[in-house]
């Protein structure tokens, strides 16, 4: 017959355990906790995934827009460093930058005063060309010529 002792003296020996008697506590976790912990870990890396791929896409768009950006500002100053003084109306082309195709589009219309025009120009992706990436507006000068 197997004796439970539920307090001993200091410096005692343990009873050897009694075989009717439930088995001692097993230290580590279970295959259900093991489980859940992986569960949790790949449900937090999934989203940390799928951050950083939204991040490389935002990166991907703002190169874009900044080459987007410099055609504008190249129409520009195009414009104004040769004297242009542009019909009214609609242009359009296609320019290259950093290896990228962008398209672009010139408006050019009246003001109230006859000497300047405003040009507008829009520059486009290839993939897209209702969906502006920049526009820019200007101002031509007539230049008198003598």
């Amino acid at each position: 017959m197997c004796e439970r002792v539920t307090a001993q003296p200091l410096g005692s020996r343990r009873p050897p355990p009694c075989e009717d008697s439930p088995r001692p506590r097993q230290h580590g976790f279970t295959l259900l906790e093991t489980l859940v912990a992986l569960a949790i870990l790949a449900i937090a890396l999934a989203a940390i995934l799928r951050t950083a791929g939204a991040e490389t896409r935002h990166t991907e768009e703002l190169r874009l827009r900044l080459l987007a950006d410099w055609v504008a500002q190249n129409r520009l100053a195009l414009h104004a460093a040769r004297g242009d003084w542009i019909n009214i109306g609609t242009q359009n082309g296609e320019d290259t930058q950093a290896g990228i195709r962008l398209l672009w589009r010139e408006e050019i219309s009246t003001t109230p005063n006859p000497a300047f025009r405003r040009i507008e120009v829009g520059v486009f992706s290839p993939d897209d060309e209702q969906h502006a990436l920049r526009k820019l507006t200007g101002f031509l000068v007539e230049q008198r010529r003598r």
